[in-house]
């Protein structure tokens, strides 16, 4: 299996990425084909796909925001059972990520991901393929050192409508010595991060706005179990 990164829509595995991701992903959760031109050519953003015999079985972009000191996985798709591809996606990328991090001379505190809360996704079929149903991937996520932020969450949509998605946890995963023990982290850093990464939406509802205003008014947030 290869580990592929595309950097153009041009790319013929994104055509084959994006058509995946709309099969496993609401449309709430899926930027229109064309949007992706200037993301992908952003070295920041990283985009890559997990290619068994010419196609592409799955997928993950993440991107490192050097001066916070922390990484977001934007998604992470399996698109076939039986090949490992959770596993190969998962390595290749820390290993990929822990490289961008020394090249840069900076440190890592940790990972956000956005977690589908399988008592509000129900609804969602994610393709019929297994490795991909909200109760599986909590776990998953959760045996690699996944937690939940204890707030209630919301995102805005990437349809660009204003509408609000609430069904999804914000999650963190730490890095380095005291990862397991880490009971809190600070929480104007996730303001901080909330306000960059979703910067490229100009239209959020005001549940979003307010959410990232509670978060400047506390201290900390408490990780929780996933």
């Amino acid at each position: 299996m290869d580990y592929h990164r595309i950097t153009n829509i041009a790319d013929p595995y994104f055509k084959q990425m994006h058509e995946l991701m709309q099969t496993v992903f609401p449309p709430e959760e899926v930027l229109e084909y064309e949007l992706w031109a200037e993301p992908l050519q952003d070295p920041g953003i990283r985009v890559f796909v997990a290619v068994h015999e010419g196609q592409v079985v799955g997928a993950t972009e993440y991107r490192y925001y050097e001066d916070m000191q922390v990484a977001m996985t934007d998604f992470t798709i399996i698109g076939r059972e039986g090949l490992g591809i959770g596993p190969f996606l998962v390595k290749q990328r820390t290993s990929d990520l822990l490289s961008l991090v020394g090249a840069t001379g900076g440190s890592l505190l940790g990972m956000f991901a956005e977690i589908y809360n399988p008592y509000l996704a129900q609804d969602h079929s994610f393709g019929g393929v297994k490795p991909m149903d909200p109760f599986v991937r909590r776990e998953v996520l959760a045996h690699i050192g996944y937690r939940k932020l204890d707030l209630g969450y919301v995102h805005p949509s990437w349809h660009n409508d204003g509408a609000a998605v609430q069904e999804l946890d914000l999650g963190f995963m730490p890095f380095g010595d005291d990862a397991d023990s880490l009971e809190a982290i600070h929480a104007s850093l996730i303001a901080a991060f909330l306000e960059r990464y979703y910067a490229v939406l100009p239209n959020k509802p005001q549940a979003w706005y307010d959410m990232v205003a509670q978060l400047k008014q506390l201290e900390q947030v408490r990780l929780l179990p996933l």
